[in-house]
């Protein structure tokens, strides 16, 4: 069979529903909208708040940083395939999706794991926390974990794009570097011992050190205080909510990717493709938003600093005496 480098590759999952297609388009566009919005502010509330330069949260910040990251990898070339007529995608710019989509799960991951370390001598070495989890140590971590991600996404795009191609068909919505690597002519073996080496670090080594951490802060809440367990269960129930789905979602992903699903509804499996890219962006900023407490005094803090101006000016006979009252409470 002949074999070449094929300059674009074609997503061919899309196909025509008529006028749908702009229901669908403004739908997955409010959907991206909101995942901005959603951590952008997180991400400002966090940094402008000195009472939030905590480890627990940066290492917030790197997450919310890292779900923009795979959202802008993913959103804007599918936004535009819904409206195309044409579903070819260059080479070059299809091996950026790759790098992209794949580095957010790794760096997802590694991140979820480092705060459960994080949240682990905190609960178990309230004591030894500040000197262990140092502004250096929480540095390093944020840093090992986008590094990690970026130099094993790189090697994985480097195999891959110089393998030998029979064709250029994917059968998702957006660029996966299993589907390209199963229309490889050559000699895969490298990639793939490659592949199943990123699976077992990216993946399973981090679940493993997670329920290990979560495993350690049982046997402390379980013998410990009530504060102990009331700081617990405040302070690990978003990461333990978050860990969970995004590891059943990347199951379905991976299950997906290695066997047959041509007897699933199409709908169904490309429903399934996005929901490991837009949910998780979508669910962190509302869990750990909701759920933290610090985070929650902060908005409603600032929500009300906005609201108060504007009564003021309500009542005109009272605005120096209502300023004063603000100025001193503020």
């Amino acid at each position: 069979m002949n074999h070449t480098n094929w300059s674009y590759f074609t997503l061919a999952v899309y196909f025509d529903i008529g006028l749908l297609k702009y229901l669908c388009f403004l739908f997955l566009l409010l959907l991206y909208v909101c995942i901005i919005g959603a951590n952008v502010l997180l991400i400002v509330v966090i940094c402008v708040n000195r009472t939030l330069h905590e480890p627990m949260y940066l290492f917030l910040v790197s997450l919310f940083v890292n779900e923009l990251y795979g959202s802008s990898g993913l959103f804007p070339l599918l936004l535009v395939h819904i409206l195309s007529e044409s579903h070819a995608v260059p080479a070059p710019l299809c091996f950026l999706q790759i790098f992209s989509l794949h580095c957010y799960g790794a760096v997802e991951y590694i991140s979820l794991a480092v705060m459960s370390y994080d949240r682990y001598l905190a609960i178990c070495y309230p004591l030894q926390y500040n000197m262990w989890m140092s502004c250096s140590t929480t540095a390093m971590l944020i840093a090992v974990a986008w590094l990690y991600g970026i130099i094993v996404c790189l090697v994985m795009v480097t195999l891959s794009s110089s393998l030998q191609l029979c064709g250029n068909i994917i059968y998702k919505v957006y660029c996966d570097n299993f589907s390209v690597v199963k229309l490889a002519c050559s000699d895969v073996t490298v990639v793939n011992i490659h592949g199943l080496i990123t699976i077992l670090i990216s993946l399973g080594t981090p679940l493993i050190f997670i329920f290990y951490t979560y495993f350690k802060i049982l046997m402390v809440c379980v013998c410990g205080s009530k504060q102990t367990r009331q700081k617990a269960i405040s302070t690990c129930t978003p990461h333990l909510t978050s860990v969970l789905h995004f590891t059943v979602a990347s199951l379905f992903e991976l299950l997906q990717g290695r066997f047959d699903m041509t007897g699933m509804p199409m709908l169904l499996r490309i429903f399934l493709s996005l929901y490991w890219f837009t949910c998780q962006p979508l669910l962190n900023p509302l869990v750990y938003g909701l759920k933290l407490s610090k985070i929650r005094l902060v908005c409603s803090g600032l929500l009300s600093a906005v609201r108060k101006p504007s009564r003021t000016q309500c009542v005109p006979p009272l605005v120096n005496k209502c300023n004063t009252v603000w100025f001193m409470s503020a």
